[in-house]
C-alpha cells in the first residue's frame, strides 16, 4: 500500500508542468521526491517565523499578549490585511502571529520580523537543523530582491517544522496546541485541502505564492493517526496545473489516513 501510494504522487508530479518537490511523513513510513531542493520559500517561511515568536514567549522574552502598533509608513501590500484598515491601531502579538499565518499578512511577518530579531530566526533554523532554509529579507522588500537577496527553505525543512510545532518537545503542550489551532484557520484552502473530506479529517495548512511558484504544507490529522506534508512548485508555466497537482496529492494522502482503519 506504502508503495502504490509513493508511485501514485510520482506519476501526479511527472504531468506537472513545473519543477515540483514533495516531502511526505505518514505514520508508517517517510518518504520524498527532490525533497532536499531548495526553493523561494514565499510565505512558508512564516512557518519558522511562528515557531521563534512561541520559542520566545516561552523563554519569556516576549508576551504573545504584548501590544505592538502598526505604522501606517510600515504597511506593504501582496497578501494580508492591515494595509487596508485604520491609521491608529495595535494588535497583540498574538494577534499578528495569527494574521501572518490565516491570511498570510505581510505587513504582520514584517513587524514580528524586527520584533523577533533576524538574527534570532535564523539562529532557530540552525537549531532545527534545517538545511536549506534562509531569511534574507523582509516581505515585498523590492530592492532587497533586487540585490539578489531572498528567502528560501525546501519541502523536508518544511517538514521539520511542522512535526516541531506538532509534538516537539521545545515547546509546552499549551504553545503546540495554540500553532496548531492558528494552522487550523487558514483561509488559503484551495490546495491541498481542497477535495479532502474536512468532516473526516483534520487540517492545518499554510499555503506560499510568488508568480510561477505555488507552495502549501499541511498536518493532516484522523483519529489517533498525523501525517505532515509539504509539496513546494516553481517554475509553472500556469498556475492551474499546480494547483491541480497540490489537490491530487493533498487527496491521496487523507484518504490513505482514512483508508488505513477501514
Amino acid at each position: 500500500m506504502e508503495n502504490v501510494l509513493e508511485n501514485k504522487i510520482r506519476e501526479i508530479v511527472i504531468r506537472c508542468n513545473g519543477r515540483v518537490s514533495v516531502a511526505v511523513e505518514l505514520p508508517s513510513h517517510s518518504f520524498h521526491i527532490n525533497g532536499d531542493r531548495t526553493y523561494s520559500a514565499a510565505s512558508l517561511i512564516k512557518i519558522p517565523i511562528l515557531l521563534e515568536a512561541f520559542r520566545q514567549a516561552q523563554q519569556g522574552k516576549i508576551s504573545l499578549s504584548d501590544m505592538v502598533t502598526i505604522p501606517k509608513e510600515g504597511r506593504v501590500g501582496g497578501a494580508g490585511v492591515l494595509v487596508s484598515l485604520s491609521d491608529h491601531l495595535t494588535l497583540t502579538v498574538e494577534d499578528l502571529l495569527t494574521l501572518m499565518i490565516i491570511v498570510s499578512d505581510n505587513t504582520a511577518t514584517n513587524l514580528l520580523i524586527e520584533r523577533l530579531g533576524a538574527k534570532a530566526i535564523q539562529e532557530l533554523f540552525h537549531t532545527l537543523e534545517l538545511k536549506h532554509t534562509r531569511l534574507m529579507r523582509k516581505l515585498m522588500d523590492f530592492k532587497a530582491a533586487e540585490q539578489g537577496l531572498n528567502n528560501y527553505t525546501s519541502a523536508l525543512d518544511i517538514i521539520s517544522c511542522l512535526k516541531v510545532l506538532d509534538t516537539g518537545t521545545e515547546y509546552s503542550l499549551m504553545n503546540r496546541k495554540k500553532m496548531l489551532h492558528i494552522l487550523h484557520q487558514q483561509q488559503f484552502d484551495t490546495k491541498l485541502p481542497s477535495r479532502m473530506d474536512r468532516k473526516a479529517v483534520y487540517i492545518a495548512n499554510k499555503t506560499g505564492e510568488l508568480p510561477g511558484v505555488e507552495h502549501d504544507c499541511a498536518i493532516i490529522k484522523f483519529q489517533e493517526k498525523t501525517a505532515y506534508i509539504a509539496v513546494l512548485i516553481d517554475e509553472l508555466e500556469e498556475d492551474e496545473s499546480g494547483i491541480d497537482t497540490f489537490a491530487q496529492i493533498g487527496k491521496l494522502i487523507s484518504d490513505f489516513l482514512i483508508k488505513d482503519y477501514i
